[in-house]
C-alpha cells in the first residue's frame, strides 16, 4: 500500500490493540512513524515501546487533536467514559474518530463528543501486529460513505477488511475479535498431542504451526470451503477418519459454537452500561 504522506494520526491508549495497530501501520508503509502522535494517561513502559519504532508520545490532547486530522480511540471499555471526556473539547468537524473500543455502540461514543464529530467503529485483532488482521467498520450517523472508506483504507494497512452494520459487531468480536486466541489454543493443544505421542517439543511446535498455517493458505489461495478440503484429507478408514471421530464425539463443534456464542454475549454485557443513553 502507498504511504500516505498527508495523513497525520492520533492514537488515544498505548495497549495491546494499539501497540498492534501501529506496528501494522508503519510495518506497510502506510504513514511514517512521524505521522503518529500516541497519548497514554499512565504507563510510561508502553510508550517506551513507540519510541523505539520512531513514534512520538504526545502527553497532551489538545495538540495530538491540533495535529491529527483521524483519532484512533484504543483504550478499554473501563476507561471510555473518562477517555472520551477529556477528548471532547478538542475534537470538532474536521476530525475522523475510529474507534476500536469493544462493546462501546457508536452512538454512545457520538453523544459524548458531541458537535458534528464523525465516528467509524471497528473490529481488530491483535494479527495486525504483522498485518493479517480480520477487522471489520460500521459507520456512525455522521460518518459519509468516504469517511468509511478512508477507515477502510487506513486499517487495510493491517489486513483485509469488511464492512458491516452495527449490529453485527459483536458477532465480529466474538468470532475474529477473540479468534486468534482460540487458534493459540489449538495449537498449545497440538504441541501437547504431539509430545504425548512420542515427538519432541520443538518437532511437535514446528509440525504444528506449518500444518495451521499451510492448512489456512491453502483455504485463502485455492478459495475452497474447509469441508471440501477437509473431505480430500478424510480417507475412509484412515488416521484423518479415525481422529474426527473422537473430535466428533467430544464436541469439538458443539464447544466452538458455545464458546463464540459466549463472546459475543460478553461484549453485549460489556456495551450494556453504554447503550442506556
Amino acid at each position: 500500500m502507498a504511504r500516505s504522506e498527508m495523513l497525520q494520526i492520533g492514537v488515544i491508549g498505548a495497549g495491546a490493540m494499539a501497540q498492534s495497530f501501529v506496528r501494522g501501520a508503519v510495518g506497510s508503509g502506510f504513514v511514517s512513524p512521524s505521522a503518529i502522535r500516541v497519548n497514554n494517561r499512565q504507563n510510561e513502559q508502553h510508550l517506551e515501546a513507540f519510541r523505539a519504532i520512531g513514534v512520538c508520545a504526545q502527553r497532551d490532547k489538545a495538540v495530538l487533536c491540533r495535529d491529527a486530522r483521524v483519532i484512533l480511540l484504543a483504550v478499554k471499555p473501563k476507561d471510555a467514559e473518562q477517555a472520551l471526556a477529556e477528548l471532547r473539547p478538542h475534537v470538532g468537524p474536521e476530525h475522523l474518530v475510529v474507534s476500536l473500543m469493544a462493546g462501546i455502540p457508536l452512538r454512545f461514543i457520538e453523544s459524548r463528543l458531541g458537535g458534528a464529530v464523525r465516528v467509524v467503529r471497528a473490529m481488530a485483532n491483535t494479527s495486525s501486529a504483522v498485518r493479517e488482521s480480520a477487522t471489520a467498520v460500521a459507520g456512525g450517523s455522521r460518518a459519509s460513505a468516504r469517511d468509511i472508506q478512508q477507515a477502510v483504507a487506513l486499517l487495510s494497512a493491517l489486513g483485509p477488511v469488511l464492512i458491516v452494520d452495527e449490529e453485527s459487531l459483536d458477532a465480529v468480536t466474538a468470532l475474529a475479535g477473540s479468534g486468534p486466541a482460540y487458534v493459540y489454543l489449538l495449537l498449545e493443544s497440538l504441541i501437547q498431542a504431539g509430545s504425548h505421542v512420542g515427538l519432541s517439543d520443538d518437532v511437535a511446535r514446528q509440525l504444528a504451526l506449518q500444518t495451521v498455517y499451510g492448512a489456512a493458505r491453502m483455504l485463502v489461495e485455492t478459495q475452497s470451503r474447509p469441508e471440501e478440503l477437509r473431505r480430500r484429507v478424510t480417507s475412509p478408514g484412515g488416521t484423518t477418519e479415525a481422529a474426527l471421530q473422537i473430535l466428533e464425539a467430544a464436541g469439538f463443534r458443539d464447544a466452538l459454537v458455545q464458546a463464540i456464542s459466549r463472546a459475543k454475549e460478553r461484549s453485549m454485557e460489556l456495551g450494556i452500561p453504554f447503550r442506556k443513553e
